[in-house]
């Protein structure tokens, strides 16, 4: 098991940070990577028309080998969710009636898009509700989603793990039951990808979409995003010049080529070049590569079993293990009306969590100890 990583961050020791879910901490050779590049803006002519791209390359196949691809192609640089999602959106041909899945209180970026389809397309929304609170929650909002996609559901746009408390959703299954009827699966990684195992091979998204500053531990105002077969020959949501063949060849860019490049780096934000955040984004993703997403698992299952356990001895709800994550969970009370003084315990105590919903939120990383969840479980005793 890896040992506690804290060390590689600039956090202190107080307060206890177990909000990573909200948004990473930077790593110190993140930071580095980002003081040392945005001084060399001072300097742009030590900036040669090849550094336009050799690093948007290297990000590109780190990241595909981070979810298990081996195409880098594949990986479109992105400057949020909701611009994969509109990416995917556009090039999905859509006719009245189309029927569309998603989850109750999902995170946004991955719900307005798809909304607003109802007026400008004609779809209809599918809403899966979440279970009441009870044993086998999980497995049975898992089937709920699985019933709910027919021969008239066009996309599945579901996250990994639901943002408000790390329930897990099998994307195996649902990508079996997505094949069956011809639907698109597109998914939003951001709470999962970095800190849970990922297998495009596996999973066979269309689209798979991550913002970088949470658990890529990248910089803010970056993301990255696969595009599966489906979306190889579209149309982005703008033209610009790197995304077009040719832009390699600055003299020539006098010579319009309206040939999009291939397949997913066709869908480039302008400007994806940015010195200093992609650089940054490489930087973390060495580290995650280095650490394995499924040594981040374990070590938070490690760290979080005990003071888990003792919570549901007491009566609050936790997702079963087998349909939730380790990294990110939400801790439910038995009584709501206990939620204010729970929260001013917390925050007396110097933690950080967040509230989402009727869930506690806690998420932790490599950086945290079972003695910090243990001093946040002391405020529920």
């Amino acid at each position: 098991m890896l040992d506690n990583q804290k060390h590689l961050f600039n956090l202190p020791d107080h307060p206890i940070y177990l909000n990573n879910a909200y948004m990473g901490p930077q790593l110190k050779s993140v930071e580095q990577v980002g003081i040392e590049n945005l001084q060399r803006k001072s300097r742009p002519f030590e900036i040669t028309p090849e550094d336009f791209f050799t690093e948007k390359e290297v990000l590109r196949s780190r990241f595909a080998e981070l979810i298990d691809t081996k195409d880098p192609s594949c990986i479109a640089i992105i400057p949020s969710v909701s611009y994969g999602i509109a990416n995917a959106l556009a090039n999905i041909p859509f006719t009245k009636g189309d029927g569309i899945v998603v989850l109750e209180e999902q995170f946004p970026s991955n719900f307005y898009a798809w909304k607003a389809l109802e007026k400008e397309k004609g779809v209809v929304i599918h809403t899966i509700k979440a279970p009441i609170i009870e044993p086998g929650r999980g497995k049975k909002w898992n089937e709920l989603i699985l019933e709910a996609i027919n021969d008239t559901t066009k996309v599945v746009a579901l996250p990994h793990i639901h943002w408000t408390d790390g329930t897990r959703f099998d994307l195996e299954q649902i990508r079996t039951k997505t094949d069956q009827v011809g639907a698109y699966l597109i998914i939003d990684g951001t709470q999962s990808v970095g800190a849970l195992p990922f297998s495009v091979t596996k999973i066979r998204p269309d689209a798979l979409i991550c913002g970088a500053y949470k658990w890529l531990l990248g910089p803010y105002s970056i993301g990255v995003a696969y595009y599966g077969e489906r979306f190889h020959n579209g149309t982005p949501i703008e033209n610009n010049w790197m995304n077009h063949v040719g832009s390699e060849d600055f003299r020539n860019l006098v010579n319009y080529n309206y040939n999009l490049k291939p397949k997913a780096v066709r869908y480039d934000v302008g400007e994806s070049s940015n010195f200093i955040l992609t650089p940054m984004l490489t930087e973390s993703l060495q580290q995650l590569l280095q650490w394995k997403p499924e040594n981040i698992q374990e070590y938070c299952k490690h760290i979080s079993k005990g003071p888990l356990d003792t919570l549901a001895k007491a009566g609050y709800f936790i997702e079963e293990p087998n349909y939730r994550t380790h990294h990110l969970f939400g801790i439910y009370l038995p009584d709501v009306s206990q939620m204010e003084s729970i929260q001013k315990k917390i925050k007396d105590l110097g933690i950080f969590v967040s509230y989402r919903g009727n869930a506690i939120r806690v998420s932790c990383h490599l950086y945290n100890t079972q003695e910090e969840l243990e001093k946040l479980v002391s405020c529920f005793i």
